[in-house]
């Protein structure tokens, strides 16, 4: 029996976890959805916020696809990247959409666009390379690029920019240790996003550095509510071969819990998307096979569903945003894409709640809300950046919670006793 090595001591116990399993945080939008929903269970009163995912149902031919291959017997491994099928489907939507010059072999399918984030990371980086991620940003982006080993450069960017990075505040940061760009847009926790000409002008500055890869996460590229369209980076001919362009069935098609997300990298034959099936292959091998048929039918057939979701989350960000702005002191810029709203509530900094407790953070907020209101938001505290300064608001749900959640809001603000010193200063306007 082999014991320690000469000279070596043992200082652990034997379910004892690793320092990177304790160095990951837990997911806060998660976390407030898990607790909106013990509540509910418990039959208390609570609008919630805070979800991530539409409150539709997936469209009944997608479902009913899945359904029919799985009374057809497709219950056995698929290949890791995806079927020929599904993997060519998501290739013609890249090239006719987005513009995308790809094929079948630029394209890999994991399980969820978070993962497929991941593994982008992973076969990516090295230990040390830099990762430019403006913020605030989703919460999950960091701990993955901690996880692949990755050093963190901030670009904070704020309410009054549309928290979009410029490119002079890119070119600032770049160095000759940067390796990727990640972007979001439209941005989740944001609900802002880049117009055609922002996009041009980050990938000008990135012509001149030729070592950066681009992490584009369009998963919300179907909702846009404003009056530009989305345009993909990696369809920029420039750019074309130094984009990964991660998307995915959740958000637009109401699949959240579907688990598919998809990945495009045309640049170097396809190398990136060679390694992310790699490091797939080992740990989750294909997603779910009896799914695969379900892809093609929402990404040939599913254009008149995903626009009447579009339509209905347009009139939901109209709405909440003429609300917000009616908050006192809270200042929060029109929400054109995914479906949030990110109101900086830092004037209540210094205050105490109706029920006498103090708030000093968007986390203090955030409690002292739900307990005394019973409506759930996320703190704005791991989005990073500004975002300590700032609440998320998802309006995943319908025009009448929405209401009714920001009414009880704009009241309970009405009842905050200010400290003084916040008193005294210069109340914000929105915008």
């Amino acid at each position: 029996m082999r014991g320690p090595r000469a000279g070596m001591e043992v200082h652990f116990l034997a379910m004892d976890v690793s320092r990177r399993a304790k160095q990951i945080p837990p997911s806060s939008t998660l976390a407030i959805t898990a607790k909106v929903r013990a509540m509910k269970a418990e039959g208390k009163d609570v609008i919630g916020f805070g979800a991530g995912e539409p409150d539709f149902t997936t469209p009944a031919f997608i479902s009913e696809a899945a359904t029919d291959a799985l009374h057809d017997g497709m219950t056995h491994y698929v290949p890791t990247p995806g079927t020929p099928e599904v993997r060519e489907a998501i290739a013609a939507k890249l090239r006719d959409e987005n513009g995308i010059d790809c094929d079948a072999s630029h394209i890999t399918v994991n399980n969820g666009a978070k993962f497929t984030v991941f593994l982008a990371l992973q076969a990516l980086l090295d230990p040390g390379q830099e990762v430019i991620l403006p913020t605030p940003a989703w919460v999950s982006y960091k701990p993955m690029i901690d996880l692949a080993g990755g050093t963190l450069v901030e670009v904070p960017c704020e309410g009054a920019q549309d928290f979009k990075m410029t490119p002079d505040q890119l070119e600032a940061v770049i160095t000759p240790a940067t390796r990727v760009l990640l972007m979001n847009s439209p941005s989740n926790p944001c609900g802002t996003m880049y117009s055609p000409d922002e996009v041009r002008a980050i990938a000008e500055v990135l012509e001149r550095h030729e070592q950066v890869v681009v992490v584009s996460d369009e998963i919300y590229e179907r909702l846009v509510y404003g009056d530009e369209p989305n345009l993909s980076m990696g369809s920029l001919p420039s750019m074309r071969d130094r984009v990964v362009t991660i998307n995915g069935l959740s958000k637009a098609y109401a699949m959240t819990g579907w688990r598919i997300g998809y990945a495009c990298a045309p640049g170097g034959d396809g190398a990136v998307i060679k390694a992310m099936n790699k490091l797939q292959s080992q740990m989750t091998s294909s997603i779910t096979s009896f799914t695969m048929p379900a892809v093609v039918a929402a990404l040939t057939e599913g254009a008149e569903e995903v626009e009447r979701m579009r339509r209905i989350f347009a009139g939901r960000a109209s709405l909440i945003h003429e609300l917000v702005k009616q908050w006192a002191g809270v200042t929060c810029p029109r929400p054109t894409g995914a479906f949030y709203i990110f109101p900086d509530i830092s004037s209540t900094f210094g205050s105490t709640s109706p029920g006498g407790r103090r708030i000093d953070s968007a986390l203090d907020f955030a409690e002292a809300l739900l307990d005394e209101t019973g409506v759930a938001v996320v703190p704005g505290e791991d989005f990073l950046g500004p975002g300590p300064r700032h609440i998320r608001m998802s309006f995943a749900t319908s025009e009448e919670q929405i209401a009714e959640g920001c009414g009880r809001i704009r009241e309970w603000l009405g009842q905050l006793a200010p400290d003084e010193a916040v008193a005294s200063s210069p109340s914000s306007t929105a915008h």
